[in-house]
């Protein structure tokens, strides 16, 4: 009896099914190989493919400090694109926003002038180019209140982009506790704004940007390298030290990468250097399945068949070394097993992409065709395999 109740529980759950993939003839070498890095935290993926080119505490809490007006710059962004203000809209500079961010705060700062309005457009770019905190606090005001509902805002919103590990209580990333996020997270949200605004996101290398009489030039220090580096930002927290958000397009190649933990602003362009510079130099693009490929086969209880295709949307390219002596593998997961009737097009698993035991990037895998429901013999006989799996 006790056995009865206990399948009569578990029948309802469905198993993971984990396939093997074979990728003869494509090599990976580990994610570090050739490469040192001083950085405590970094992470690092190729725009195209997403694949994983470096991972080291990726998901550690780092304070964003200045970074956080990534997340800013998001939020005012996607106000605009949703028509809730436009780039002309004005907002009042307020005392706080002056005395916290503005010239009696000694911190990076536009200068915005007490009790004046200033263009949203103007204050972007007073943000973006000169990091200046008086510019987030306007805008956070003028569009949430308050700094605080701001950071709720933003935290919100990075939900919606996938960014579980980060939270934000102010717009300007100034010290609290609360503030926290990681660079994966950072590097979601670096390529989102690349992705996703190409009207504002060429503001990150407008070389100066001159408000209330002062020129200031644009704090990247890696768009004076003039190697390829079209964003983002840079910040510091104490006790935690140097941090960077960046992207480097070149050669037909764009990377996203994001370092924390790094000794002094000197070391934070020298590593930032080294590490973009390796990438472009080190991996090259390999495609492994072509558009249209079966990938592999997830089975189907109760159907006409026995099992269906799982295809991909796109072909499936991966950034591989060079050099690359070690085998790539990959994996197959899915709820075993689907339940007829099932549709072509239904997304069933998920293709994952292994060097050695890094994950280099996840692919959605879809049915490649329609599998109708089975008469009543082969539905019972499917419930029969099932239950004899499920007891063993």
């Amino acid at each position: 009896m006790r056995h009865r109740m206990f399948f009569r529980f578990c029948r309802p759950l469905v198993a993971v099914a984990a396939l093997l993939v074979p990728l003869d003839g494509f090599a990976q070498t580990p994610a570090t190989a050739g490469l040192q890095t001083k950085a405590r935290q970094i992470y690092m993926i190729e725009a195209v493919t997403g694949t994983v080119l470096l991972a080291q505490n990726e998901n550690e809490p780092i304070p964003p400090a200045s970074l956080a007006k990534l997340m800013t710059m998001d939020v005012v962004f996607d106000a605009i694109a949703k028509g809730e203000m436009s780039r002309d809209t004005q907002f009042p500079v307020s005392e706080n926003a002056w005395r916290t961010g503005g010239a009696p705060s000694r911190t990076a700062t536009m200068f915005a002038a007490l009790k004046s309005s200033i263009r949203v457009e103007d204050l972007i770019k007073g943000v973006v180019v000169q990091n200046a905190n008086d510019a987030c606090i306007v805008l956070a005001e003028g569009m949430a209140g308050s700094d605080a509902a701001f950071g709720a805002r933003m935290t919100k919103r990075a939900l919606e982009l996938g960014m579980t590990q980060s939270m934000f209580v102010n717009s300007t990333g100034l010290p609290d506790a609360a503030n926290k996020t990681t660079v994966h997270d950072l590097v979601t949200l670096s390529k989102h704004l690349q992705e996703t605004y190409p009207d504002f996101y060429p503001l990150y290398v407008q070389p100066e940007f001159q408000w209330n009489k002062i020129t200031q030039r644009n704090r990247n220090p890696l768009l004076g390298l003039n190697i390829g580096v079209d964003g983002l930002a840079t910040g510091f927290a104490e006790g935690q030290g140097f941090s960077i958000a960046s992207s480097i397009n070149r050669e037909g190649k764009r990377f996203f990468l994001a370092m924390g933990g790094l000794a002094s602003d000197k070391e934070r362009l020298e590593e930032s250097r080294k590490v973009l510079e390796w990438a472009l130099s080190s991996f090259e693009n390999k495609r492994l399945f072509a558009d249209g490929d079966v990938i592999g086969e997830a089975s189907v209880y109760g159907g006409t068949g026995a099992s269906v295709g799982l295809v991909a949307k796109t072909p499936i390219d991966v950034f591989v070394p060079t050099n690359n002596p070690d085998k790539l593998s990959a994996r197959i997961s899915y709820r075993w097993p689907l339940t007829a009737p099932v549709g072509a097009g239904y997304q069933a698993g998920t293709l994952k992409i292994f060097s050695g035991e890094r994950l280099l990037r996840e692919v959605p895998l879809f049915t490649a065709s329609a599998i109708g429901q089975g008469g009543l013999p082969s539905r019972a006989l499917d419930a029969l395999t099932e239950l004899m799996l499920f007891w063993l």
